[in-house]
């Protein structure tokens, strides 16, 4: 595909979307934002957001004058991100990490020694800036370039932490703590239950909440948050929204989750945390790469679409086709893949999500990966990695792959996102009948333009599918934004020559389905 052909959309969608300008004065929009469907986040592991690995064997060597990520070396990365159309990060923790039954070199960022504390590894040592100051210039670097910051805080704590605070943890019958699952790095909290919140663990996550406030991020995404009864959250969220009414609260909690992490652990459903006063959580859309039905898709937009009219105060979610616990989309079904997430995440009614090393193909493949290692910083001397996803529990390279004619497409369809949002606000969503159960249509639309999308969920075979598009008449032209073969437009229908995993977009600026959309119409 000549995609240089195709997306003359570089210079179009310059013109129509609003991209977010750098502001003198940082006001937090993020939570109207998130609510409103629009953000474009982009997941970053501090340690390796701009690593420096110069002999390139992708592990970082102190002793051979490479380094790790740290607050100030990750400023010079925030133009980029800029350039792409972020418009918010989040951070995975921050905070210090175990070095104690530890996994990894380094340390897993979710194995916290401290809620209260900064990881000093994120430390540029050279620096006379303290950890707090350099964090705070991290942060108002990326404030004014328009982004805003979410910062990750872990569901649970190491073992580290256990021997000087045994009294926050679920412990067994021989006086152990509980290990969550089989992340033997983590130790459970006890956050108690919906009758009677422990109050230490909840004070913990208060300072902690205070403390990210403080530092000035605009958000906070909780890890295996249903691991807390919503009583807790609730407590929490309020209290944190007596400061700022536009704090961020995102679980990771999806419909898709129904196991508890240890049968001494609470399990609180997606919809009881958003009734608790999150605003948001993971759609099931990681389940992608095994959907086969169009259905599968629209039953889960059609689920997240209704979440606001069933809690009662509005609701939204994260496109989670990629995060960090999810294998690289490259290993899974390749370039098209990676394609298909970035401009379905550019026009669904979602926020849109990618982790760092996304929009360049990352395989996430370290060559060292569970070996051993010649040096660690933990009592670990196993380069532990999960295989095909970015690590976070080694001191490892920048992440980035050898896809770069990806990375332009991604700008491009954060780009489309503005656009999308601002149809949107006016507009409607409406899914479209196709002649294949294996492909998808949907059209986004207000009076004057439409956002039409058709994907080919079949990554082994060719489709030829039929769109029904009400009101569309023969010779109508748009803009074709991402496509192989430009579809074929008669009188009240579309037919496209789809290629294994392709998605095609098309941008109609005078043209609506307004007059004649009646059924499965979610307005905005």
């Amino acid at each position: 595909m000549n995609l240089r052909k195709v997306l003359i959309l570089a210079s179009t969608l310059c013109i129509l979307a609003n991209s977010a300008n750098a502001k003198s004065v940082w006001i937090n929009r993020l939570r109207s934002d998130f609510l409103n469907h629009s953000t474009s986040i982009y997941a970053i592991n501090l340690r390796t957001f701009n690593a420096n690995d110069k002999n390139e064997n992708g592990i970082i060597e102190f002793d051979k004058g490479e380094w790790s990520g740290t607050f100030l070396n990750a400023i010079n990365r925030l133009d980029e991100l800029k350039q792409e159309k972020v418009t918010a990060i989040h951070l995975l923790p921050i905070t210090p990490v175990g070095k104690m039954k530890a996994l990894g070199t380094a340390g897993s960022l979710y194995a916290t020694a401290d809620f209260k504390s900064l990881n000093p590894q994120l430390k540029e040592n050279n620096s006379k800036l303290t950890i707090e100051e350099q964090a705070r210039k991290f942060i108002t670097a990326a404030h004014d370039r328009g982004i805003a910051v979410i910062v990750d805080v872990p569901g649970f704590a190491s073992y580290d932490m256990f021997l000087q605070r045994p009294e926050l943890f679920v412990k067994d019958a021989s006086g152990q703590p509980v290990i969550p699952l089989d992340w033997t790095d983590v130790r459970l909290l006890d956050a108690g239950t919906e009758t009677r919140v422990n109050p230490d663990v909840l004070k913990l996550y208060k300072d902690y909440a205070d403390y990210m406030m403080e530092l000035g991020v605009d958000g906070i995404r909780v890890d295996v948050a249903s691991a807390k009864p919503a009583k807790f959250w609730k407590e929490l969220i309020d209290y944190t929204r007596k400061s700022d009414r536009e704090f961020l609260w995102l679980a990771e909690s999806s419909n898709s989750w129904n196991d508890t992490v240890s049968d001494k652990s609470v399990f609180t459903p997606y919809d009881k945390l958003l009734a608790a006063g999150f605003d948001g959580y993971y759609g099931s859309y990681f389940n992608l790469k095994t959907w086969t039905s169009a259905k599968d898709l629209q039953k889960q937009v059609n689920l997240d679409l209704s979440l606001s009219k069933k809690i009662g105060t509005p609701k939204s979610v994260i496109g989670s086709f990629t995060t960090h616990d999810e294998l690289s989309p490259i290993l899974e079904k390749g370039v098209e893949y990676s394609r298909m997430i970035m401009w379905l995440n550019a026009t669904l009614p979602i926020n849109a999500y990618a982790v760092d090393g996304f929009q360049t193909g990352d395989k996430y493949v370290y060559q060292w990966a569970n070996k051993q290692a010649p040096k660690t910083y933990t009592d670990d001397d196993i380069y532990f990695v999960h295989k095909g996803k970015i690590d976070i529990f080694n001191f490892s390279r920048k992440p980035g792959g050898a896809y770069k004619e990806l990375q332009e497409e991604y700008a491009h369809s954060n780009m489309l996102k503005t656009i999308a949002n601002n149809i949107y606000k006016t507009g409607t969503f409406k899914f479209l009948k196709t002649n294949s159960d294996k492909v998808f249509a949907y059209a986004v639309y207000d009076n004057h333009q439409t956002i039409l999308v058709i994907g080919n969920l079949d990554f082994n075979s060719e489709i030829i599918a039929k769109i029904r598009v009400p009101n569309i008449k023969k010779g109508q032209t748009g803009l074709p934004l991402i496509m192989q073969n430009s579809p074929e437009i008669n009188n009240g229908n579309i037919v496209a020559d789809l290629t294994p995993g392709e998605i095609q977009v098309i941008l109609f600026n005078e043209f609506s389905l307004s007059k004649t959309a009646k059924n499965n119409i979610y307005g905005f």
